[in-house]
C-alpha cells in the first residue's frame, strides 16, 4: 500500500532536478537517508548502481568503460562511498562537454559529497537538496499529523502503525553504525545523549561550552561532533542577522531538527495528545515552520537566506527570510494574534530596516494588510511559491 500512495505523491524538487539535467552533465541530489531520493530518481532512469552494495560496486567495475558510450541516464546511489568515481567521471564529461544529463549522483553526507564535488566536479554539477515530504507534498494529509510524526516516507506520514517505531529503529541504526562509519569518533551512548540535548535546546540558541560541560568534552568536541550531526541532515544551524543598531547582539546560533518526527522521539513523545501538552510545544512548532519555510525555499530554488535575530534584552525575530525584500516572520502557536504582538513586531522589523512582517499562526484564516500578513503556515508557503 506504502509503495502506490508513496508514488502518486509528485517530489516538488522533481522539477528542479529535471531543469538541472537539461542544463549540466551532472546532478547531484542530496538529502538524509530513506527520504525518498532513489524512489524519485528511479523516475528518471533505469540504469542504476547502489554503491554500498559489494554487488554493485562490482558490477560498475565491469562496466566502468561503459558509461562514456551510454545515451541512459546512469544513477549513483551512495556515491560518497566510492570517492574514486568523481575523479572518472570528471574525465568522462570533459572528453564531452556539450552533453548534458548524463548522471544523477545520490549521497546521504553532505560534508563527504561536498568535498568530492569541489575536488572533481565543481563546474560540471548541479546540486539539488531532497527533504522529507512536506507540506506542499503530502496531499490530504493534516499539517499536525507531519508535525507530530515528520515527514520521512516511512516513517508515518502515509502508514499509520510505523510511528514511533520506525523512527526509532532509524536514529538508532545512525548512531550505532553510519554516523561511525562516516567518521564521527564519539561512542554511540554519547551521540545519543547530545541529540537528546539537542532536541530539548531546539528553536534555542546553542551553548556549545554549556553543551561540552554537561557530556564532560570541550567545546571544539561538541561543536565537531554537532559538524556531523548536521552533514548527516540530523539538525541545522540558523545564525543570527547582523542588524547596525545600538543594541547587542547575541552571536550564538540556534538549533532546529530536519523533521520533527525525530525530535518528537527523541524527547520521547508520540502521539498529538501528548504533544499539546508539553511544555516545549512552541518550540517545536517553531521548529516545524522553520523546516517547512526551509524547505519549501530549498526546493523551490527561492534567493532567500534564512536568519534570526534576537538582542541580549531577549527582543526577537523567530526566522528573517533575507533576499530582495526581505521578510520578518513571527510563529505562534495560538489561533489569534493581539494588536500588541502587531506593534512589537513591527517596531522591532523597522529598527533593522524591515517592513515586511508576517506571523505564521494555528488559526485558519490568512489576514493580510499592506505590509503585514496574518497566515496559516500552508498558505504562506503558497505565497512563498508566487514570489
Amino acid at each position: 500500500m506504502f509503495q502506490i500512495v508513496n508514488m502518486m505523491l509528485e517530489r516538488t524538487v522533481k522539477a528542479s532536478v529535471e531543469k538541472a539535467l537539461q542544463l549540466f552533465p551532472a546532478v547531484c541530489l542530496i538529502g538524509p537517508r530513506q527520504c525518498g531520493k532513489t524512489t524519485l530518481a528511479k523516475t528518471f532512469s533505469n540504469r542504476y548502481y547502489d554503491l554500498e552494495r559489494p554487488e554493485d560496486q562490482n558490477k560498475l567495475l565491469f562496466e566502468i568503460d561503459t558509461l562514456e558510450s551510454t545515451q541512459e541516464l546512469v544513477i549513483f546511489d551512495e556515491a560518497q562511498e566510492w570517492p574514486d568515481l568523481f575523479k572518472q567521471l570528471r574525465g568522462i564529461i570533459d572528453r564531452d562537454r556539450k552533453r548534458n544529463g548524463r548522471f544523477l549522483i545520490l549521497g546521504s553526507v553532505s560534508p563527504s559529497i561536498m568535498k568530492l564535488v569541489s575536488e572533481s566536479l565543481a563546474g560540471r554539477l548541479h546540486i539539488v537538496e531532497l527533504s522529507p515530504f512536506n507540506l506542499a507534498e503530502i496531499g490530504d494529509v493534516s499539517a499536525d499529523t507531519l508535525w507530530l510524526k515528520g515527514g520521512f516516507p516511512d516513517g508515518g506520514i502515509l502508514t499509520e502503525a510505523t510511528f514511533p517505531a520506525w523512527q526509532k529503529s532509524y536514529l538508532d541504526l545512525l548512531i550505532k553504525r553510519d554516523l561511525p562509519l562516516w567518521g564521527l569518533p564519539a561512542k554511540p551512548q554519547t551521540t545519543l545523549r547530545l541529540l537528546k540535548m539537542l532536541a530539548a535546546s531546539a528553536g534555542n540558541l546553542v551553548n556549545h561550552s554549556q553543551l561540552g560541560n554537561a557530556l564532560g568534552l570541550s567545546h571544539t568536541t561538541v561543536r565537531n561532533y554537532c559538524e556531523y550531526l548536521e552533514g548527516a541532515f540530523l539538525v541545522f544551524f540558523l545564525k543570527p542577522y547582523a542588524a547596525n543598531i545600538p543594541k547587542r547582539l547575541v552571536k550564538m546560533p540556534k538549533v532546529f531538527f530536519h523533521d520533527t518526527g525525530l525530535l518528537h522521539v527523541l524527547l520521547e513523545t508520540y502521539s498529538y495528545e501528548q504533544l499539546l501538552y508539553q511544555p516545549w510545544l512552541g518550540n517545536s512548532w517553531e521548529n516545524f515552520c522553520i523546516q517547512q519555510m526551509l524547505s519549501h525555499c530549498r526546493q523551490k530554488e527561492l534567493p532567500l537566506e534564512p536568519y534570526f535575530f534576537r538582542t541580549s534584552d531577549g527582543s526577537e525575530i523567530d526566522l528573517i527570510l533575507n533576499g530582495e525584500a526581505p521578510m520578518a516572520i513571527e510563529i505562534k502557536t495560538s489561533t489569534t494574534i493581539s494588536p500588541q504582538e502587531v506593534d512589537r513586531l513591527q517596531k522591532l522589523a523597522t529598527t533593522i530596516g524591515i517592513q515586511d512582517c508576517t506571523f505564521i499562526y494555528r488559526g485558519k484564516e490568512a489576514l493580510i494588510r499592506d505590509n503585514l500578513r496574518i497566515m496559516p503556515l500552508r498558505a504562506f508557503l503558497d505565497l512563498l511559491s508566487k514570489k
